[in-house]
């Protein structure tokens, strides 16, 4: 089964395979419910045939051996399935399951999910933009989740069902190794004029890219930092975050993995610094996360450094409208964080 938006007697024919549409239903609509990056992702509306009443909608999802958006990626195709796997253990803890998409169903043979529809919904990428800036109730709601999932979680032996090495391995090289490579084929001026001049200092500074590379070895799991392994979101930034109806909610947990807390509130803390979000805001977060037994500050500083130097001169830019003023200011305030 191959997703595709052009052909929707194909996708109800495998919902009704899987017991999602029945005989008299068929599908209204289908559509991309927003612009994904990894997965190739659609709303599916379905009405009962010669009527107007019992119409649904779903969100099937399939992951594929490449990036949606960078075909030219290649990406584990089976990270659907650990997707999949979070939202089921997740979906046992009530403040959790409140918080993400309900999980129908989970195809492994086909990497495909079918989950609740959050409704008209939009992430918080806007964030990056002037002025724009986090509710106390959205920061609140974004702390609590954070805090619930490392704190329900815990244990000593990470489990092996989410070890998720392929999905690791792909975020270490994007996180710890490509965007410090002096000559990596990224020509950072060609997303804004003097950047590539701005990041060689950090590309060339040999005592900060062996402290790079010893968080990433931290991050892989193969040396141990700060509490207990946990279970972690793994990509825990405005793109996962979702502004609904019924308030935030947190979606798309394919990087997912039991390792230290510091990384998910090191990936938010370092969003909050790159949107330009007040520093109370960033206080609040600091002040108000319930941290695990154990939790290692430094490896939480460390670990926000390293995101916002890979946002800056990596691959996986951002929308911002910083000044390369501003940018170089960020590039020293992360490289710092990391001495």
């Amino acid at each position: 089964m191959h997703l595709d938006s052009q052909k929707p007697e194909q996708i109800r024919h495998y919902l009704a395979c899987r017991g999602w549409i029945v005989d008299d239903e068929r599908v209204v609509s289908v559509e991309k419910p927003g612009e994904g990056n990894m997965n190739y992702t659609l709303r599916v509306r379905t009405g009962k045939l010669d009527s107007v009443a019992g119409s649904r909608s779903f969100i099937v999802k399939q992951s594929r051996p490449y990036v949606e958006k960078y075909p030219t990626i290649a990406a584990p195709a089976e990270r659907a399935v650990i997707e999949g796997q979070y939202y089921r253990k997740t979906q046992q803890v009530p403040a959790l399951h409140a918080a993400q998409p309900e999980l129908f169903d989970l195809d492994p043979e086909h990497n495909i999910l079918v989950m609740q529809d959050l409704g008209e919904a939009s992430d918080f990428m806007n964030l990056y933009q002037p002025g724009v800036t986090l509710t106390t109730d959205e920061l609140d709601a974004l702390i609590h989740y954070a805090e619930t999932l490392h704190n329900q979680f815990r244990q000593a032996t990470p489990d092996p069902a989410f070890a998720n090495r392929a999905m690791r391995t792909l975020n270490h090289e994007h996180i710890f190794r490509y965007p410090f490579m002096p000559h990596n084929g990224f020509d950072l001026d060609t997303i804004q004029p003097g950047l590539q001049e701005a990041a060689m200092p950090y590309k060339q500074n040999e005592v900060l890219k062996q402290a790079i590379a010893q968080l990433g070895t931290v991050y892989l799991g193969e040396t141990h930092r700060g509490a207990d392994p946990t279970l972690l979101h793994g990509d825990y930034y405005p793109g996962s975050w979702l502004r609904t109806a019924s308030g935030v909610r947190v979606i798309d947990p394919e990087f997912c993995f039991f390792g230290p807390a510091e990384f998910d509130l090191g990936v938010m803390l370092a969003h909050l610094y790159l949107s330009q979000q007040p520093d109370s805001l960033i206080q609040t977060v600091l002040t108000n996360y319930d941290r695990p037994t154990g939790f290692d500050e430094t490896l939480l500083h460390q670990f926000t450094g390293v995101e916002i130097l890979r946002r800056l001169i990596g691959l996986a830019q951002l929308p911002m409208s910083l000044s390369l003023k501003k940018k170089m200011a960020l590039l020293e305030k992360a490289a710092g964080m990391l001495g």
